[in-house]
């Protein structure tokens, strides 16, 4: 069994190696370009007058001095990429070793009205998105969250599968990671789909084939005026014919460039990801059809979106003095980039969405990959198709530490009603959430916190947590009501699990035991199957009704004036409620 923090510490060893030396050669690279520099402008003062010499010294030292520059900037990017890597490995690291408050909670996903994310902690400060999120853009958070919120039961063993092959590319996630966290743009990549997507050339067509031929006139009168065969008079003719027909259009390119340079960052970026998704080699159904939404073009969609990039880069130009002047002059600089811009978008822009959408997919996959190599002792779940919903043994919650937690056997069938009893903090709550999470993270395809466990996949609906709304005017009773009235409509149509928290909170204890036996009446007569935790022992009578309907209970014993849990599950009904005893221990009564 591989061991993910030993591993995680070793390649932060190594990678801080690697920097060290990448600092050097970068400390190397500078002295030596500033050596050059200095080496360049004396030799042009020594044979100042000598043409030929001061020419082939200036022609020298200045290509070597731009070589150096060329490898300084890939040495730096290869240094953020070090870095980066440092920091994923580091984070790897705290959070298995139970610090991880202080990522991305996920705070903005969280929806009270959702059918169960609201209470089983799926967001929020401790919640299991802040634990397990690795994702590096926006984009694959939202795309992680809708996995972890989205209720679909099909394909799970493909998922499964895929999670599986991806956990194993350790090295390959995390430099797809690193690239990624490098992608630091204004404006999301939701922004720039609409802009290409709904994009009108604005532009004539026929500029398209007029500025090639505008360069070659430019080049052809170069070439005359050197040779002596025309005079210079005609390239300045020209030059301000340029001029005028670049300022005709200056609106328009200006539109152009003013929108195209907000994708300028992304695409950047973005290539490099494309690029390291075609060149893995995978196995799996999904991952293999992800890759394969790259190649709907005759080029590889990396080097497309490379060619944007270019493109983009070429059009930023236009903000240097002389490509402004003598580029647009002589070359229509801006018409000739907008056009491309142009072109570009007309011929992609139905698929570059799907490139995108790629990239997300990948981020999210290795965010779920990551998660299951971070805990190689949880258990792929058995998917099958017996009358057991869930036979689990040893099954705990992911987020609680191992050397703590109590973990339980736990079968229920389908349409089976459990109704859970218990003390105060004996285990009720913590266990719902244990079975939901569970639920959640087998219908996505991710290990789970069991030694063994076999599922029919089934779709979970929850209500744990009501609240009531000052702003919509509602009391918690309502809220609590409205809650369960959202169950049983959306329990009409399809089969779900159903785990209810101490239901009809808000009304008094005789109201509350009747409405609660006609609900439950109501649920153990649909096609449904969950869990109820109560602690209305009056509801447990239940059982001798509903031959589908069983009784279990959470203890908690009182030994030396101090009260001990055992956090097991057990079958029956509890006998010790705890509260008296707490409000006496506290000294509050």
């Amino acid at each position: 069994m591989t061991n993910p923090i030993q591993f995680y510490n070793q390649e932060k060893s190594t990678l801080e190696t690697a920097l060290a030396t990448l600092k050097k050669t970068l400390y190397t690279i500078s002295a030596f370009r500033l050596l050059v520099f200095f080496t360049t402008v004396i030799g042009i003062y020594y044979f100042f007058g000598n043409g030929l010499t001061v020419s082939v010294v200036g022609v020298i030292g200045f290509t070597i001095f731009a070589l150096l520059l060329v490898k300084n900037a890939k040495l730096q990017i290869e240094k953020e990429i070090l870095l980066s890597k440092i920091k994923i490995n580091a984070t790897e690291i705290s959070v298995l070793n139970g610090v991880y408050k202080n990522l991305k909670s996920g705070n903005e996903f969280v929806d009270p009205h959702h059918s169960y994310s609201n209470d089983i902690d799926l967001f929020g400060i401790g919640s299991f998105f802040q634990y397990s999120n690795r994702t590096a853009t926006e984009e694959g958070a939202q795309a992680y969250a809708t996995l972890l919120t989205e209720n679909k039961i099909d394909q799970i063993e493909e998922k499964q599968k895929s999670i599986q092959e991806l956990a194993k590319k350790v090295t390959w996630r995390q430099h797809f990671s690193a690239i990624a966290s490098l992608v630091k743009v204004q404006f999301s990549s939701k922004s720039i789909l609409n802009y290409i997507k709904n994009y009108t050339t604005v532009l004539p067509t026929y500029f398209a084939g007029f500025v090639k031929v505008f360069y070659l006139i430019t080049i052809a009168l170069i070439v005359l005026i050197s040779t002596s065969v025309i005079p210079f008079t005609f390239l300045v003719i020209w030059f301000f014919i340029g001029l005028f027909i670049s300022a005709s259009q200056i609106k328009k390119t200006n539109q152009i460039y003013n929108k195209s340079s907000k994708a300028k960052e992304t695409f950047k970026q973005y290539y490099q990801l494309l690029s390291e998704i075609e060149k893995q080699s995978f196995s799996s159904k999904l991952l293999i059809e992800k890759q394969q939404d790259l190649e709907s073009e005759k080029e590889k969609a990396s080097l497309i979106f490379q060619k944007f990039s270019r493109i983009l880069d070429s059009f930023d130009q236009r903000n240097n003095i002389i490509i402004a002047v003598v580029g647009n002059a002589l070359f229509l600089w801006d018409i000739q980039n907008a056009v491309k811009v142009e072109n570009w978008i007309s011929k992609y822009k139905h698929t570059v969405e799907s490139w995108f959408e790629t990239i997300t997919f990948f981020d999210a996959q290795n965010t779920l990959a990551n998660f299951s190599y971070n805990h190689p002792a949880f258990v792929v779940p058995t998917i099958s198709n017996t009358s057991a919903i869930i036979k689990a043994t040893q099954l705990g919650h992911p987020l609680l530490n191992s050397s703590k937690r109590i973990d339980n056997n736990f079968i229920i069938d389908k349409e089976q009603f459990f109704i859970v009893t218990g003390a105060n903090m004996a285990g009720k709550s913590t266990f719902l959430r244990t079975v939901s999470l569970t639920m959640v993270m087998s219908n996505i395809g991710l290990p789970v916190c069991a030694e063994s466990l076999e599922y029919n996949p089934i779709k979970l609906i929850t209500s744990m947590r009501t609240s009531d709304s000052l702003a919509d005017d509602e009391s918690y009773f309502y809220s609590e009501l409205k809650r369960l009235k959202f169950i049983v409509d959306t329990i009409e149509t399809e089969d779900y699990f159903i785990i209810l928290d101490e239901i009809l909170k808000g009304t008094n204890s005789k109201d509350k035991a009747i409405g609660s036996k006609k609900f439950v009446e109501k649920l153990s007569n649909s096609k449904s199957t969950g869990i109820i935790a109560t602690h209305d022992v009056s509801l447990c009578e239940l059982q001798e009704e509903f031959k589908d309907i069983e009784n279990y209970f959470f203890d908690a014993q009182i030994h030396d004036n101090e009260l001990h849990f055992d956090y097991t599950l057990k079958k029956g009904i509890c006998k010790n409620m705890n509260a008296s005893f707490l409000l006496k221990k506290m000294e509050i009564i």
